[in-house]
């Protein structure tokens, strides 16, 4: 077959075709390998600490810093200390007074005075509040208080240590604030459930709580009232949330509160 003939021409020119396919297949992938190795490096396999490792660039040895004192995360100030603590503000910086305790009838300390909880809530009571707070109560608290707050729940039923009842004089004549400060802190047998419910939550639980003790004692002098101070945003800013970092476990083996 001649070079010059029709059929060399076509095989020529198919050959062509192919060695440029082949040269743009390899620069294609070529190019794409380069970005995908430029991005690994970049986002993945950037120079970093492992949690807890080894650096010896600082003294301590440790990679991972202490934030800075008196840092604060967005959004977590929580400079009103009524509706976060359930507690007065301290005058001239004095320390929380202590709560005075007594021996109840089953061998039980159990607190007698509350010099620090406030008496108000922190938040408007409204009949929406209430409504939260017995579907709260239902969730976290019935199994152990029981329907009406009489500490008669299905696992005291079954043998679990029965609770103090709402309805006793010492408990009716509580502020509000130390219902927070337990539901919060947890006392006794009940440990916190500052990492289940969220802060608006437990005063909604807080005002549930009052509504039963009402019901039981139509005719006593029991008043759920509001501070001048109380916010509304303070409900909506923390209901939406499914979890509040836990303060302080208070909790004490043994003791009814």
């Amino acid at each position: 077959m001649s070079k010059n003939s029709p059929q060399a021409e076509v095989k020529s020119k198919k050959e062509k075709v192919k060695n440029m396919a082949r040269y743009f297949t390899f620069a294609f992938l070529l190019f794409t390998s380069s970005l995908v190795t430029g991005c690994r490096y970049d986002m993945q396999d950037q120079p970093r600490y492992k949690a807890l490792k080894k650096n010896d660039f600082f003294k301590d040895g440790r990679a991972m810093r202490d934030l800075p004192a008196g840092t604060v995360s967005r959004g977590n100030l929580r400079e009103d200390k009524a509706f976060y603590t359930g507690k007065r503000e301290n005058t001239g910086g004095a320390a929380s007074a202590p709560a005075q305790m007594t021996m109840d009838a089953s061998g039980n300390m159990v607190v007698a005075s509350f010099p620090d909880a406030i008496e108000e809530f922190p938040v408007p009571v409204t009949e929406e509040l209430i409504n939260r707070g017995e579907e709260r109560y239902k969730v976290f608290c019935i199994v152990c208080h029981g329907p009406v707050g009489n500490g008669d729940g299905m696992i005291v039923r079954r043998g679990f240590p029965k609770p103090p009842t709402y309805n006793d004089d010492r408990l009716r004549n509580a502020p509000v604030g130390h219902f927070y400060d337990v539901i919060t802190n947890g006392w006794g047998k009940m440990n916190s459930y500052a990492s289940q419910v969220p802060v608006a939550d437990r005063w909604a639980i807080v005002a549930y709580i009052r509504t039963l003790q009402i019901s039981q004692n139509p005719n006593g002098n029991i008043k759920m009232t509001s501070s001048n101070s109380a916010n509304t945003a303070n409900t909506a800013a923390n209901t939406a949330l499914t979890a509040t970092p836990a303060l302080p476990n208070a909790n004490k083996q043994g003791s009814a509160r």
